[in-house]
């Protein structure tokens, strides 16, 4: 690698770490606002909204790579650009075509820094935070600050539970039994449930209800022994969100899902997102040489960054807007999650390649 590289990757570095500097406080912010309108006077506390926000913050760094990626290139190739060193790059032989491998040899750095940070520093920090969030709404007093529900099926059997207490164990069991013919054949409700490391639940203050011949009987019960649906899964871990997973757990959580029969269409497309976010960084980075050379000796950056600010972020809305039309359509997930980033790369090493054979 020549000393030109190694000044270019640089810059670009603290290009990233600039727009980092500049968008981390501003949808760090829209988190704590978000936040806020959950805290309850005997629940969640102010304070705990802004330890959830702090822990969060990796993983709003991890979401606006590509974002970022477009602006710290487009700062660290502008600043270049103005002070007239990039001219001088490219008269000393270097082609906007070995600008923009320097610039993918950035992007690779900048994918290897943000995978650690994903996989390591932000899914842990993101699902200690969510846990203890939904564990205070458990214990609250509001009835409507519910936890996100956990479903099952094995079979014709089906169960829910409603929420996990502080200590993580089931609270509100409903459990559905079918017959072949689609009708119930018995339903049992109960308040709290302990679990074993076997996959064993005894269940509390247990109703169990059976219809047989047109017959309805209902039993009440202290206690009652339930093979589990969930077993070879964490309860704490299956009600978070699948964007906080890390590779390895949504790979095992898919695998979990697959063989119990029940639909994992959301999970894989937060794997594949994974997957394909690096190739939305790379792209993104690439659009910064355009944004550089399309006036090469403008005296500001105000006017790129505008332009590059209004770029990164229609194209994270549409990509959002794909992906979900794509879980709510339950179409071809790697295709849905790759076509875009694939698309923008394609038109950004169209976009060098015309600049490349321009000057």
């Amino acid at each position: 690698m020549t000393i030109f590289s190694r000044y270019l990757i640089s810059n670009v570095f603290i290009g990233f770490a600039a727009a980092a500097g500049l968008l981390l406080p501003l949808f760090t912010t829209f988190t704590l606002i978000n936040e806020l309108e959950d805290v309850t006077p005997d629940g969640y506390r102010w304070t705990q909204a802004l330890y959830v926000t702090v822990m969060t913050l990796p993983r709003t760094l991890v979401d606006l790579g590509p974002f970022i990626a477009l602006l710290g290139g487009i700062v660290g190739l502008g600043q270049l650009a103005k002070s007239l060193e990039l001219t001088a790059i490219r008269a000393a032989g270097m082609s906007i075509f070995n600008i923009a491998l320097v610039m993918l040899s950035a992007g690779l750095l900048i994918n290897v820094s943000l995978g650690a940070v994903d996989e390591w520093v932000a899914s842990p920090l993101q699902q200690r935070a969510l846990q203890m969030k939904n564990s205070t709404l458990a214990q609250s007093n509001d009835d409507d600050a519910s936890v996100n529900a956990l479903w099952a099926r094995r079979g014709n059997e089906f169960v829910t539970v409603k929420s996990l207490d502080k200590n993580g164990q089931p609270v509100g069991i409903e459990i559905f039994h079918y017959q072949a013919d689609r009708s119930l054949e018995s339903y049992i409700y109960a308040e709290k449930a302990s679990t074993a490391a076997n996959g064993i639940w005894l269940l509390h203050n247990v109703m169990q209800k059976n219809w047989q011949d047109n017959r309805e009987t209902v039993q009440r019960r202290d206690s009652l022994l339930w093979h589990s649906l969930f077993s070879g899964a964490r309860l704490n871990e299956l009600i978070l969100p699948p964007g906080s997973f890390s590779i390895r757990q949504l790979d095992h959580y898919i695998d979990y899902l697959h063989d119990s029969g029940q639909p994992s269409t959301e999970y894989r497309l937060a794997l594949w997102k994974k997957l394909g976010q690096p190739i939305l960084v790379l792209s993104m980075i690439l659009l910064a040489i355009p944004f550089t050379f399309t006036i090469p000796r403008a005296p500001g950056l105000g006017s790129r960054l505008a332009i590059g600010a209004i770029v990164g972020l229609l194209t994270y809305i549409t990509y959002q807007i794909v992906l979900n039309l794509g879980l709510l359509f339950s179409l071809n997930v790697p295709a849905v999650v790759l076509a875009p980033p694939i698309f923008i790369l394609l038109l950004a090493l169209a976009l060098v390649y015309r600049f490349d054979q321009k000057h």
